[in-house]
Parts: structure tokens; C-alpha cells; sequence
């Protein structure tokens, strides 16, 4: 048997381990994937920790997965050794509850997520079903691609569903790992893109990634500085804080929306006249399917959007995680597995 390295959890808030395994075999409609790169995740916490309902130890975390296809499992269509994929937070899906039998594949009632439901990215090589997988652009390279199969798609589909126009206002709320990259697709969609985050310091970085305007909300009203500029059409809460969506949401305008896509245990509030009145809404939106990361990866790399990275070894998969915890990362923290 060919052996491999791999980072897993043993149990509950149980430290990393880089322990040697054998490489498995992929299964019926499996593929077995050589892991070029492995983006961290915030969602990671959920295996470290063992938060997820019914999750299994010793796991391999990662859900952010950029490889090559090593070997196809029988009845595997369409796919061939040697392809480059990547493999996002849609990790496979029934096809039979009533959320996939109308088409809803992302809120699979049995829906699996790498790194929680099997074994993920953290690893030289990944097992995945054949429905996870994205096709990846030529040009874009895996240490960038990565990150966009969890925080590229999450913004970027939540965008291009969000109702939004050309040349219309759409404020992105924190510059941080899903942030950086929200303005940057919302400016390479046309919208008026106005980026939204605590301190001056940030203003010189949000227009570089493309933003046309800049609010400062410990310095400024952030809902008052939204509608001198007409109103939002889309607020994109990438922070992780209920309180700064509830001080933005008197910014909407007319059919605004405000889209929640950061986690937060604050609850929103909600002004009601003020909303129907204005015919606005609150919703969240969960991330994509494997179709939406394919579509996520070749308009980044139509655009030239890309992640800010921080790039770690596997064997520093520990010390990697601890940075993306702490929130010092610009922005996202990346694995190169075989390094």
C-alpha cells in the first residue's frame, strides 16, 4: 500500500496530529484526489472542536480542497485521471430527500461536507464523490483557487442571486476572509461597490481591492453614509457581528436587501415600518453547490479576483490554524500538502 501524511483530530478539542496513513481507495462513483492545496477555514473549528452533530474521530479536517484527480472509482462519468478539481463545503448529496428532489442539492437533508462528514483536505490525498467536484480554469493557480471553493463561492453566489444590477449600490460589510473577496466580486459584477469596515486604516486596501466608496463605521453613521449615496440594492454582511448589520440595515433602499452570510449568536434587528414601507427583506444564502464553485473559480479567473493568502506547509497545519483563529490572517491561511 502507497502511504500518505494527513493532519487529523482524534477527538473532541484534541490537538492536530500529522500521523502517516495509508492512501485509500476510492469507492463506486469516488475519485481519489492528490491535494495540490487546502485553504483553512473559520467552519474547521466545527471538527477541532467536535461541535458538529454526529461527527466521527479521528477526522481529517478541510473543506477548501484544489487537486488532481490520482484515480477514478468504478462508475465514475465524465472525469479523468490527471484532471485538476477542487471541492468545496458541498461535499455530496442524497438525490432522493425533498430538498434534492427539487433541485436544492446545497441543503441536502443528508448532505456531507468534507472535513466533517469524511475525511477533507489536511492530507497529500482525499477521497470525494463524484458530484462534489468542481472543474478548475487553467490559469488559476491552486493555492488561489482553494480559498474561493468556501469564502469565493459563499460571497460570489450570494451576490450574483442577490437581485442586484449594474451600477447599483451594494455595500460589503467587513474586509476580512469572505469580505476581501465580496468587494472585489461586486465591483467585477458593475455594481457601485461601497466597502464597510471599522477604521481609516482600511479605506487605502478596500479601494485597491475595488471600491468606490469607503465608510468608516467607528467614524461615520454607516446608514446615513448609505443613503447619501441612494441607498443599498444589497448589503453583503460578511462580519461577524449582529450589531454592525443592525446599525447598516437603516441603509437599504428601495427593494433592498440585506444578505447574511457571516456568522453571528447576535440577533438582528429588524425595523419594521421601515420595511414595508420599502419593500426590503433580510435573508441568508448557504454558500453553493459543486456547479456554483465551477462557476465561482472560472469568473475569478475571467477577472482576475483573487484571495490575499498566508500560505503554511502541512506539517504546520497547527500553527496555521491558530493564525486563522486569532484573525491577524490577511486573509485566508492556505495548506500545501508534500511540502
Amino acid at each position: 500500500m502507497r502511504t500518505m501524511k494527513a493532519v487529523q483530530v482524534k477527538n473532541a478539542g484534541g490537538p492536530f496530529e500529522l500521523v502517516e496513513r495509508d492512501i485509500p481507495e476510492p469507492p463506486e462513483g469516488h475519485v481519489l484526489i492528490k491535494v495540490q492545496a487546502c485553504g483553512i477555514c473559520h467552519s474547521d473549528s466545527l471538527t477541532k472542536e467536535g461541535m458538529w452533530p454526529g461527527l466521527q474521530f479521528p477526522r481529517v479536517p478541510g473543506h477548501e480542497i484544489a487537486g488532481v484527480i490520482d484515480k477514478l472509482g468504478a462508475r465514475v462519468d465524465d472525469w479523468r485521471v490527471g484532471q485538476r478539481v477542487g471541492v468545496g463545503w458541498h461535499g455530496g448529496h442524497c438525490g432522493h430527500c425533498e430538498h434534492c428532489r427539487r433541485g436544492d442539492f446545497v441543503l441536502c437533508k443528508s448532505g456531507q461536507i468534507p472535513g466533517i462528514s469524511y475525511d477533507g483536505g489536511y492530507a497529500d490525498y482525499m477521497v470525494a464523490p463524484q458530484e462534489a467536484l468542481a472543474r478548475m480554469p487553467d490559469d488559476l493557480s491552486d493555492i488561489d483557487a482553494a480559498p474561493l471553493l468556501c469564502a469565493g463561492i459563499t460571497t460570489f453566489n450570494a451576490l450574483r442571486h442577490s437581485g442586484a444590477r449594474a451600477g447599483d449600490v451594494v455595500g460589503i460589510l467587513g474586509i476580512g476572509g469572505l469580505g476581501h473577496l465580496g468587494v472585489q466580486y461586486a465591483s467585477k459584477m458593475g455594481y457601485l461597490t461601497v466597502a464597510i469596515a471599522r477604521g481609516q486604516d482600511k479605506a487605502p486596501l478596500a479601494k485597491e481591492l475595488g471600491a468606490h466608496h469607503y465608510i468608516d463605521s467607528e467614524a461615520q453613521n454607516v446608514a446615513e453614509a448609505l443613503q447619501a449615496l441612494g441607498g443599498a440594492r444589497v448589503i453583503l454582511a460578511t462580519a461577524t457581528s449582529g450589531k454592525a448589520m443592525t446599525a447598516a440595515i437603516g441603509g437599504l433602499g428601495l427593494n433592498g436587501k440585506l444578505i447574511m452570510v457571516g456568522v453571528s449568536e447576535e440577533p438582528v434587528e429588524v425595523p419594521i415600518t421601515q420595511f414595508i414601507m420599502g419593500r426590503q427583506s433580510v435573508q441568508g444564502w448557504p454558500s453553493g453547490t459543486s456547479a456554483d464553485s465551477q462557476d465561482t473559480l472560472a469568473f475569478s479567473a475571467l477577472t482576475g479576483v483573487r484571495p490575499m493568502i498566508e500560505q503554511y506547509p502541512l506539517s504546520r497545519a497547527a500553527e496555521a490554524y491558530d493564525r486563522m483563529m486569532s484573525g491577524k490572517a490577511r486573509f485566508r491561511v492556505v495548506l500545501t500538502p508534500g511540502k
